[in-house]
C-alpha cells in the first residue's frame, strides 16, 4: 500500500471549515485567542487556521498581478487545535450522537450541539 492512498478506515475529522478553535500546541499556542478554521485537509490530518503558521511566498510578476512577497497561512496538524464550546467559550472535545435521525456534533464539556 502506498503512502498517497487514504486509509480505508480513516476517522472523520471532528473540525470543519468555519469552526471556532484555539491553538493548544506549537509556537502559536494561545488558549485564550479564538480563531477561525479556513480549510480542512482530511487526507493529511491538517487544518489552515487564520493568523497561524504564516509563511512568505515569493510570487513572480505576471500581466495580471504584480510580483512580490505574499504572506499566507500554512496548514498545521489537526491535533494542535481544539474546538471552542459554544456555551462557555472554553476549549472542549467533540463527540457525535444521533438526534432526530441525524448525526450531530456536540461539545463534551456542556453537551451543547455544535452548528
Amino acid at each position: 500500500m502506498s503512502k498517497n492512498k487514504i486509509n480505508r478506515f480513516q476517522p472523520k475529522p471532528k473540525i470543519k471549515k468555519g469552526d471556532k478553535v484555539v491553538v493548544i500546541r506549537g509556537s502559536y499556542k494561545n488558549r485564550d485567542k479564538v480563531r477561525t478554521v479556513l480549510e480542512v485537509i482530511p487526507e493529511k490530518n491538517r487544518v489552515v487556521v487564520e493568523d497561524v503558521n504564516i509563511v512568505k511566498k515569493h510570487v513572480k510578476p505576471t500581466n495580471e498581478s504584480p510580483g512580490g512577497i505574499k504572506e499566507k497561512a500554512a496548514p498545521i496538524n489537526i491535533s494542535n487545535v481544539m474546538l471552542v464550546d459554544p456555551k462557555s467559550g472554553e476549549p472542549t472535545r467533540v463527540g457525535r450522537r444521533m438526534e432526530n435521525g441525524k448525526l450531530v456534533r456536540y461539545a463534551k464539556k456542556s453537551g451543547e450541539i455544535i452548528q
